[in-house]
């Protein structure tokens, strides 16, 4: 794909617009089916408002046009009251988001394992983006069969002792259940010198969920930036993504500028929904 950077911005003004909108674009209120051509959905992971209150991240992810979450322990603690999951589930549904899974959550005991599941249920969650320890893995297995809700292995790229990479992970779970699978995280993928494209095809059959974002190298020293301005060749990740009919989320982790992440993240989603709109 030859479309310059500058391009994309041009054909992806609605992201880009989202910050200066007074209110929800027509956009943010079209069921997903009508906002795509593509069997996946845009999300956002709310690691990215870890600064702001509940409320604040519904109200930043309706005005980027987006309707699926999953949530950190920030936003829904992990020791939250039935209560509370309740409260929180209504304020997703008022808004018009789905809260699709929870994460990351790690679990290094059983009974972290049996409380990630909990709560998981408690909040209608479809997906929990965990890192079990190893030795978790068939129990973790057993509450996938139990519950019905999907297990997707966060890799964490330099560091991580447990799963750096998507292989790591998958190399464990290849022969589990179907409902045992990946959150494939290309911004770490990449800081540990790995093509996140590549990934995506080796490990697609049991890609459950995607955290996109950009980084400034391919080293343990490379950083979160605006998509587009880093190093990961976004569109032809993108072409591959929608080649394989990928159908879970796209869900945007700009970790930079904790504390005003809006205008970064909105130039990441338009530059996504720019390339988008060329394939």
């Amino acid at each position: 794909m030859k479309t310059s950077r500058r391009e994309f911005l041009t054909l992806s003004g609605t992201g880009l617009l989202a910050t200066s909108l007074p209110g929800v674009s027509a956009f943010a209120n079209k069921p997903a089916a009508d906002r795509s051509k593509f069997a996946f959905d845009l999300g956002i992971a709310s690691y990215t408002f870890r600064k702001f209150s509940l409320e604040e991240t519904l109200s930043m992810t309706k005005r980027l046009g987006i309707s699926r979450i999953s949530f950190k322990s920030f936003h829904l603690p992990l020791d939250a009251s039935d209560e509370f999951i309740a409260s929180t589930v209504a304020k997703c549904e008022d808004e018009g988001i789905e809260l699709y899974g929870g994460g990351v959550i790690y679990m290094n005991t059983v009974e972290e394992v049996d409380n990630a599941f909990e709560y998981a249920r408690k909040a209608k969650m479809k997906m929990i983006i965990g890192v079990p320890v190893h030795e978790l893995l068939s129990y973790t297995e057993e509450k996938v069969k139990e519950y019905g809700i999907k297990l997707a292995i966060h890799n964490h790229g330099p560091g991580d002792d447990l799963y750096p990479s998507a292989e790591s992970a998958y190399v464990l779970i290849k022969e589990m259940n179907p409902g045992m699978g990946l959150c494939l995280d290309i911004g770490h993928t990449k800081r540990i010198n790995r093509d996140p494209q590549q990934d995506l095809i080796d490990y697609f059959d049991r890609l459950f969920d995607i955290h996109i974002k950009d980084v400034t190298g391919a080293s343990e020293e490379g950083a979160t930036c605006e998509i587009g301005r880093g190093v990961i060749d976004i569109p032809s990740f993108l072409e591959t993504v929608v080649k394989k009919k990928y159908s879970g989320t796209l869900a945007f982790e700009y970790e930079k500028d904790a504390d005003d992440p809006l205008p970064g993240l909105a130039e990441s989603v338009g530059y996504v929904r720019g390339v988008l709109s060329t394939i």
